[in-house]
């Protein structure tokens, strides 16, 4: 876990920069908020906010993230408004925040844009029940959600909006025609079941801080989508919590709530949030709630029973969420796994398909693009068999057969890199044998797809020739993969 954290990949440093301009887009928030002479309610509204808006918006383009973040105080604004008004009246507001809840979820469908609005939504309800927000809090409230997030977005789009430099990432849709198609109607379900758990529950728990177990259900179902990648989450979540409150007991609590060494610390968490976030969800959820627990400082209220009611209601979530997932109209990993090797397949298809024209001559030939959507697909495949190479998945067979799938799309991934390299080169060969090599590597392809039969041709002498190289290491391994992907239903590469 250190290993991954500290010596992850970082191309073009993009996870430096995404937490330091947080650190300095959240900083300017808070500063803006005490400026304005609002109180800490309104100061750490505004901080929350401020994260939400650099964290949560990831669309494709600047300009969609702009509307983006635009949007998310006429999104977050009126939930809270609703949850101070429900404030006395417990039975309404539960049934809200679970509405709040499935609603959320479900607007995942519309892509990133619906994601991030269901967080905000979710999130404004949530802090709403953090600080105990009332109805004459509101106008002090709505003051600092929009200097924050405005804020905000003088950083991300002014001041050091470095994705301006950068080509607009490949984000690949759901597959159709599968389980995929219908995930985040069946997420929206189980998310509101989990939630509803988690909040009966919670409140027998404790009735102050029950919101704490909703709030971790929630945040497990959080770009996951089979029941395997939520289990796994929920573990996660639980492991990030126990570490954070151990450093919570070691840091937070001696702290007293010092304001200044309170900054300094928080300053120091919001970057390990954001730093971590896109290689390790225990090391995120360490920072996560480290960071609650010097908030909690700050509001005068941190001890280490409250540290350790946040660990049972934060199992109370991630049970909630695995019932859910369980029971509810469960995702399974293998129709999960199965959809997107399919569709990685496919685009190896297109880039043998554009690479073959282009090697052809066809001067608007360009395969590029295909190859960066090959590896966001890669990425997806393996988020999905993560479960079953987890260490601690017993089901040692399918461990081994999913390592052995990776592996070979790793290699797939990785000749077509290298025919695609040597394609671009205008001397590059158009020999004829390389058109027949892309049309074998093309149906090996519609056979793994299909169901056909895939053969190879027998290795015959090593080739000089780069390309034809490369599309001979690519049959080798389609033919390879034929065995695992077609295991017999009884042990199917996934699971259950």
């Amino acid at each position: 876990m250190l290993k991954r954290v500290f010596v992850a990949p970082d191309p073009g440093r993009t996870r430096l920069r995404f937490a330091a301009r947080a650190v300095l887009g959240i900083a300017l928030a808070v500063a803006v908020c005490g400026l304005a002479g609002h109180s800490l309610t309104g100061a750490v509204t505004g901080g929350l906010a401020a994260l939400l808006a650099l964290f949560t918006v990831t669309d494709a383009t600047v300009r969609g993230q702009a509307v983006t973040t635009a949007l998310l105080p006429a999104v977050g604004l009126p939930v809270f408004t609703a949850a101070a008004e429900l404030h006395d009246h417990p039975v309404a507001r539960d049934l809200t925040f679970l509405a709040v809840v499935g609603a959320g979820v479900y607007a995942r469908r519309w892509g990133p844009r619906g994601h991030s609005l269901g967080v905000f939504a979710f999130m404004t309800f949530f802090v709403a029940q953090f600080l105990h927000a009332t109805t004459d809090q509101l106008p002090e409230v709505y003051a600092a959600v929009l200097l924050s997030v405005l804020a905000a977005a003088a950083v991300r789009f002014g001041l050091w909006c470095y994705e301006r430099r950068l080509p607009p990432p490949a984000v690949p849709a759901p597959p159709g025609g599968t389980g995929l198609a219908r995930v985040t109607t069946r997420q929206a379900v189980q998310a509101t079941a989990g939630a509803g758990f988690a909040l009966l529950v919670g409140q027998l728990v404790s009735g102050q801080r029950w919101y704490w177990a909703v709030g971790a259900t929630w945040w497990i179902f959080v770009n996951t989508t089979s029941r395997g990648e939520t289990l796994v989450r929920g573990f996660r979540r639980l492991l990030g919590t126990v570490i954070g409150i151990a450093l919570g007991l070691l840091v937070a609590l001696p702290v007293h709530g010092d304001p200044t060494v309170t900054a300094v610390l928080a300053a120091s968490c919001v970057f390990g949030i954001f730093y971590t976030a896109a290689v390790s969800y225990t090391w995120m959820m360490l920072w996560v709630t480290l960071l609650a627990g010097l908030l909690y400082g700050l509001l005068g209220v941190l001890d280490p029973g409250l540290l350790a009611l946040r660990l049972a209601e934060t199992g109370v979530g991630a049970l909630g969420a695995a019932l859910a997932v369980t029971l509810v109209l469960p995702v399974t990993t293998h129709s999960v796994t199965d959809a997107w090797i399919q569709r990685a397949l496919r685009c190896v298809h297109a880039c043998t398909a554009e690479t073959a024209r282009r090697l052809e001559g066809a001067a608007d030939a360009d395969p590029a693009p295909r190859v960066a959507e090959l590896e966001q697909l890669l990425a997806r495949v393996r988020l999905s068999v993560a479960p079953l190479v987890h260490p601690l998945n017993p089901m040692l067979g399918r461990k081994r057969r999913a390592r052995h799938v990776l592996a070979l799309l790793d290699d797939c991934a990785r000749e077509i890199r290298g025919l695609v390299a040597v394609a671009a080169d205008p001397e590059a060969s158009h020999d004829a044998r390389l058109a027949a090599a892309c049309y074998r590597v093309q149906a090996a392809v519609e056979a793994l797809t299909d169901g056909g039969d895939v053969s190879v041709q027998a290795d015959g002498p090593a080739t000089a020739e780069p390309a034809l190289a490369h599309l001979h290491g690519l049959e080798r391994a389609l033919s390879e993969l034929a065995r695992p992907l077609r295991t017999p239903s009884g042990s199917p590469l996934a699971g259950a």
